[in-house]
């Protein structure tokens, strides 16, 4: 058994990704064809989820009609040129961005509305260190504040990029000091601030050094020159040439 099969069995698939899901490397060969937000979609990120909360009918179960707005009260600056940019459909960055200004009438997201996002989310845990890194992995400029278009950029790359758009943005996130380089201790902090935010209650127990014993496995299959961090080059070739990594990490679908 390959140890990355073993890290993901051991989170019974709820911490980096279901096992049962076909690996993206499979996925290459089928035509690409754009998909509506579904609910599946919904159901895997938090993010849309509590972007169109405000937009569901009272009374709602979820279902794809929250995307077929009858009347949509906002539509924000540069629409087609957010088109261009995302793989999201026009009716789509309608209804996300009703949901956004409701959700924020000043337009921007700051790192607290991230925070009690996630806490909401994974109750179970403590999230405010997770969320903390992945506004960061979003707010791109590092002004503190994340405006509708790069959050509607994000969640394109995270929910409808090609792989290497997903991993680029997944390098993005573990590289906290933006060095280009991914180091064991932000590897650890990032990996700890998963297990601290839903870890400790997957089935079985994990153990305390779980997250070490990840980072350990993770540097030797990435770190291929020995010298104790991981360029985007390493990342990029060694996940897109292992199938058990990209069938494992599923890229974050679980905790965006």
């Amino acid at each position: 058994i390959q140890p990355w099969k073993e890290v993901t069995k051991a989170s019974d698939g709820s911490l980096l990704g279901d096992p049962g899901h076909t690996p993206l490397s499979k996925k290459e060969g089928v035509k690409w064809q754009r998909p509506r937000l579904s609910r599946q979609a919904l159901m895997r990120c938090c993010l849309v989820k509590w972007i169109l909360s405000s937009t569901a009918p009272q009374g709602s179960d979820s279902s794809d009609s929250e995307l077929e707005l009858s009347t949509v009260r906002h539509q924000p600056e540069g629409l087609d040129q957010l088109q261009a940019q995302t793989k999201f459909t026009k009716k789509e960055l309608q209804s996300l961005y009703r949901g956004f200004k409701n959700e924020c009438p000043t337009g921007l997201v700051d790192e607290d509305t991230f925070k009690l996002i996630y806490s909401q989310f994974f109750p179970q845990g403590d999230a405010s260190t997770y969320a903390h890194f992945l506004f960061n992995a979003f707010d791109a400029d590092g002004n503190g504040a994340i405006h509708f278009e790069d959050f509607v950029v994000g969640l394109s790359i995270l929910l409808r990029g090609t792989v290497h758009e997903k991993l680029k943005w997944a390098f993005n996130l573990y590289d906290i000091n933006k060095d280009g380089y991914i180091t064991k201790e932000e590897m650890l902090a990032i990996m700890k601030s998963i297990y601290d935010m839903m870890g400790r209650h997957t089935y079985p127990i994990l153990r305390e050094d779980a997250p070490a014993e990840h980072v350990e496995r993770f540097f030797q299959k990435m770190d291929r020159n020995k010298d104790g961090v991981v360029t985007i080059e390493e990342f990029l070739e060694t996940c897109q040439k292992d199938e058990n990594i990209m069938s494992s990490m599923q890229l974050f679908e679980n905790v965006i």
